[in-house]
């Protein structure tokens, strides 16, 4: 567990620290979870995959953490909502983390992404994410306290031409947040958006390119885990890569095109959206 995280949790027989955690399964969910896991934190982790988010769960109680698990498509809004209530009345909720997400590119020989993968990718990764916060954010407004913590992407600040409709879900994403730290911050509530760059996990193995900085998925949980905690409005990471994405929107258009012509890739296909359409982690 983060050390900065680590001494603002609450002495012995106050109540647990709550944290809500969506995309828990894998990746940066799975890594976060453990990340923020230890003595007098209570993590309720929501994900797809019931085996592999036993196993975050088996590794955060591990930790010290009380753990709670459920199985949740962000796209079930009435399920999600229904999820994030039971939590919310089994010990109020202080940081709701809204990270599950999925990842898809251009078709095969450079053609337009598939209709399907732009409607998964929406509905997922931004109406997804903004049924998560809508889920307790009046609640947390009432209370006058909590975090809301939204994963976007480097490449919301900068769109990467092999992922334009990934891009343009976490670039909506980070104005989303923008947008509602701002309408929250009169009540207590705090907003941090989170701008990870390559991190090693299983979306970023059917990233096949060039992937500069990539570090691994332990390291960005720290990252986020210090945001966190110091109530950070924006965590973006590493520095160079999203230094470097803010200033290429002040170049002129063609210079900036120019500079993310190493950014080419191909984004393989992730086999969960070939069984059901679904899968976010």
């Amino acid at each position: 567990m983060s050390e900065a995280l680590g001494a603002a949790l609450p002495a012995a027989g106050t109540p647990l620290r709550t944290i809500a955690l969506t995309g828990a399964s894998s990746g940066i969910g799975a890594a976060l979870a453990a990340e923020l896991a230890g003595p007098g934190v209570r993590l309720a982790l929501a994900g797809r995959e019931a085996a592999r988010l036993e196993e975050v769960a088996t590794a955060c109680r591990t930790r010290g953490a009380v753990v709670e698990t459920a199985l949740v498509d962000v796209r079930d809004r009435a399920g999600l909502h229904a999820w994030l209530a039971a939590v919310d009345a089994g010990g109020e909720v202080d940081v709701l983390i809204a990270n599950a997400g999925v990842s898809a590119g251009l078709g095969p020989r450079k053609s337009r992404e598939t209709n399907e993968d732009v409607r998964r990718l929406v509905e997922v990764n931004l109406i997804g994410a903004i049924d998560t916060v809508s889920g307790l954010v009046e609640v947390m407004r009432a209370r006058r306290r909590g975090q809301i913590v939204i994963v976007a992407s480097v490449a919301g600040l900068r769109g990467y031409p092999a992922m334009p409709t990934y891009s343009a879900t976490k670039a909506a994403l980070i104005a989303y947040g923008e947008a509602i730290r701002g309408w929250l911050r009169p009540s207590g509530v705090s907003v941090t958006v989170v701008c990870p760059g390559f991190v090693t996990s299983p979306m970023s193995a059917r990233h096949k390119g060039s992937k500069p900085f990539e570090m691994p998925v332990e390291k960005a949980a720290r990252i986020i885990a210090r945001g966190i905690a110091g109530r950070r409005a924006v965590v973006a990471f590493p520095f160079l890569l999203a230094l470097g994405a803010r200033l290429s929107r002040l170049l002129p258009a063609a210079l900036s095109d120019r500079a993310f012509e190493p950014f080419a890739a191909k984004i393989e296909r992730d086999p969960r959206a070939d069984v059901d359409g679904r899968g976010p982690e």
